[in-house]
């Protein structure tokens, strides 16, 4: 299974991003495809904070069209949402101390750990800071595309 990142969501939502048309193609090849593929639940809640921050983006994504994007992802029926599973704790632990990971980087780590507990193969990123953090294969697919 492959699990998706905050930004190439963000970058497949926002036309204005120079990414848009590699992440939107990535999404929809994975949207239309018959292979299971997740979101980390983290990622949603850090899209929805992203795209709809007037600091971050501007202008800004109106949070009822954030909400309308989320929901046309959700209707890919290959589409699963991955939360902390019991044992998610020791997961996490263990990648924290192995990466030395501090401070922001722990967010990564969370989503790492979720996706390693569900199986995930391959998390689809452009945050290089998932280079530090062991047990997940991670790829950049709009270097590819």
């Amino acid at each position: 299974m492959i699990a998706v990142d905050t930004n190439i969501l963000v970058y497949a939502h926002r036309h204005d991003s120079e990414f848009f048309h590699a992440a939107s193609s990535c999404i929809g090849q994975l949207a239309q495809g018959g292979a299971l593929w997740a979101i980390p639940w983290p990622c949603v809640h850090e899209f929805l904070a992203v795209v709809t921050n007037p600091q971050a983006i501007n202008p800004p994504t109106p949070m009822d069209r954030a909400i309308d994007q989320f929901d046309a992802w959700r209707e890919s029926p290959t589409l699963r949402f991955l939360a902390e599973p019991p044992g998610y704790w020791e997961s996490l632990s263990g990648m924290l101390k192995a990466g030395k990971v501090t401070g922001p980087k722990i967010h990564d780590a969370r989503i790492a750990a979720i996706c390693k507990a569900h199986g995930v193969r391959e998390l689809w990123t452009a945050d290089r800071d998932f280079s530090r953090i062991s047990g997940l294969r991670t790829r950049n697919p709009l270097l590819t595309n």
